[in-house]
């Protein structure tokens, strides 16, 4: 029922996906079915555009082998009977280590969709570079609503962008796929995971005390009321991040989707305004096209926010 396995040419390899035909999105009340099939060939369209975004970091896999409606598997170790060409990241933990995938290429892209890998989520340091793991290149504010009003969420963005403006910190923003956003900022990585993160920290709560009435950085949901919440709480170690052009595992297949600024202008976008039929498209308009190529160091910009504190 599920059909017969495809095979699917990455390169130099070919992934075979099994039961292309397994819905893993079932329709309804208006959302779309997808296979995992379509899943694949999702993957296989947008890994150009993906694959800067994932090589060299641990990834945390979330996994739905019998679709949405069945059981979740949240997968940080990767499993022995992974094929040994799918590159590993061995990290410390408390009392030993742990061994996460990397994807470095379309072929493992694939391979993750064929074990019903809908969700990447990736850490916020690399492997690969100088400073390793505990080194983060990225920091991340997630705006959380505490509903689905996306216009809340627009206006934080902007609200934050303009502070990160004054810092002199270029930022991304990001469809989340779900509910918000997250503004991305590339950093040089001279910082550890600690000092990225009490930093993140001060410039929220600056942020939320400048807009007291519409923002917060209460992490107890029943602190926050009508608030939209500041989350800095991925910039830790071993803490994720959703990836660029990821699938979430929602109604439809929406995808997280890196955004130009101006497209923030537009008052019918929401967070799930893209999905797996037309995420690719998006993709195409390489909307990160103006940050800057390299990281920015924190020392100055911590040193401006002191001065900018109350």
């Amino acid at each position: 029922m599920s059909g017969e396995p495809r095979s699917i040419r990455a390169g130099r390899r070919a992934v075979e996906i099994q039961r292309p035909g397994k819905v893993l999105f079932p329709g309804g009340g208006g959302a779309k079915e997808y296979t995992k099939g379509d899943l694949a060939d999702y993957y296989r369209s947008v890994a150009p555009h993906m694959l800067p975004h994932l090589r060299g970091r641990p990834l945390m896999l979330e996994r739905y082998p019998d679709g949405l409606d069945a059981q979740r598997f949240m997968q940080k170790n990767i499993p022995e009977h992974y094929p040994d060409w799918i590159t590993r990241a061995e990290v410390a933990k408390e009392g030993g280590t742990v061994t996460h995938a990397v994807c470095d290429d379309t072929a493992t892209l694939l391979y993750l969709a064929d074990q019903a890998c809908i969700t990447l989520h990736r850490w916020l340091s690399r492997t690969d570079r100088a400073g390793g793991a505990d080194h983060p290149d990225q920091l991340v504010f997630d705006l959380d609503p505490p509903g689905d009003d996306f216009a809340q969420v627009r206006a934080a963005a902007v609200w934050l962008k303009e502070l990160l403006d004054e810092l002199e910190l270029p930022a991304a923003p990001m469809t989340t796929g779900s509910r918000g956003l997250h503004l991305v900022v590339r950093l040089d990585g001279r910082s550890d995971f600690d000092e990225v993160r009490r930093f993140a920290r001060a410039v929220a709560e600056l942020l939320a005390s400048r807009h007291p009435d519409r923002l917060t950085t209460a992490a107890r949901k029943e602190d926050r009321g009508d608030r939209l919440y500041l989350d800095v709480q991925r910039n830790a170690y071993a803490q994720t991040a959703v990836a660029p052009y990821t699938v979430r595992a929602r109604p439809g297949a929406p995808v997280a989707v890196p955004l130009a600024w101006e497209q923030l202008d537009d008052p019918g976008l929401d967070a799930r305004r893209w999905t797996i039929a037309d995420a690719l498209d998006q993709a195409r308009t390489d909307p990160w096209s103006g940050l800057p190529g390299r990281g920015r160091a924190l020392g100055p910009a911590g040193r401006h926010l002191a001065d900018i504190s109350p």
